[in-house]
């Protein structure tokens, strides 16, 4: 670690007493009446002087007071976000699974609700059916790579059941949805259910959970707007 030594430039402290003399003796052996001149001009701001041992020489910052340094600026910060108000032109692919399609009827009802609230125009949506949530990611990149939309929505269920082919179909519905965005460059939106069993899934497909194909279509205009008017 390197050692730094903070000290103060002698020459910038004004002397109490003239450089050539020093105060006269007092007559009396136990009585001293120093005499001071002080100086005429005002003092100068004293300096700091830091050096390290990673510098061959002090470097020295002025001090004043009542005055803020210049020697640290901060830049103004930029924060971009997509814009929920402009849907103006976005268009949105949409791939659903049909395997237990009365969660993913119902998770595909609230993303169309939402994208009609929001002023997306129905012809600016096309939906697309998949066997399953497995199928989805390999169409969700199709989609993305066609250059016709600026997000996909990708809405599935995938219910626990006996065996370990639950945890096969969800790890690879969210890794197939994550890497179609990544290969696309387009926003693929996650939208698939995991759920212990399907009162789990009908209760986030507009139950006492909400609707998450809803919140899903949200995320899908927001990205898509952030994307068209930021990322360019």
């Amino acid at each position: 670690m390197a050692a730094f030594t903070l000290s103060l430039d002698p020459r910038s402290v004004p002397q109490s007493f003239p450089p050539s003399s020093s105060p006269s003796p007092s007559p009396s052996p136990f009585v001293h009446h120093p005499h001071f001149r002080f100086p005429s001009e005002r003092p100068k701001p004293a300096a700091i002087s830091v050096s390290s041992s990673l510098q061959g020489a002090p470097a020295y910052f002025p001090v004043q007071k009542g005055r803020s340094s210049s020697l640290l600026r901060t830049a103004a910060v930029r924060h971009l976000e997509g814009s929920l108000t402009r849907t103006e032109g976005l268009r949105f692919g949409v791939v659903v699974a049909r395997f237990n399609e009365i969660v993913t009827k119902l998770l595909l009802d609230g993303a169309l609700n939402t994208f009609k609230k929001y002023s997306v125009r129905e012809e600016d949506i096309d939906v697309v059916w998949v066997p399953g949530s497995f199928e989805i990611g390999v169409v969700a990149e199709k989609l993305g790579k066609s250059g016709k939309y600026h997000a996909v929505l990708c809405i599935g269920a995938v219910v626990r059941g006996d065996t370990s082919h639950y945890d096969a179909v969800a790890n690879s519905a969210a890794s197939g949805v994550l890497s179609a965005g990544l290969n696309s460059g387009v926003p693929c939106i996650f939208g698939v259910l995991t759920c212990d069993d399907m009162d789990q899934a009908l209760n986030r497909a507009g139950g006492k959970s909400g609707n998450k194909g809803s919140e899903a279509a949200l995320t899908a205009i927001e990205m898509a707007s952030l994307f068209e008017h930021h990322l360019q």
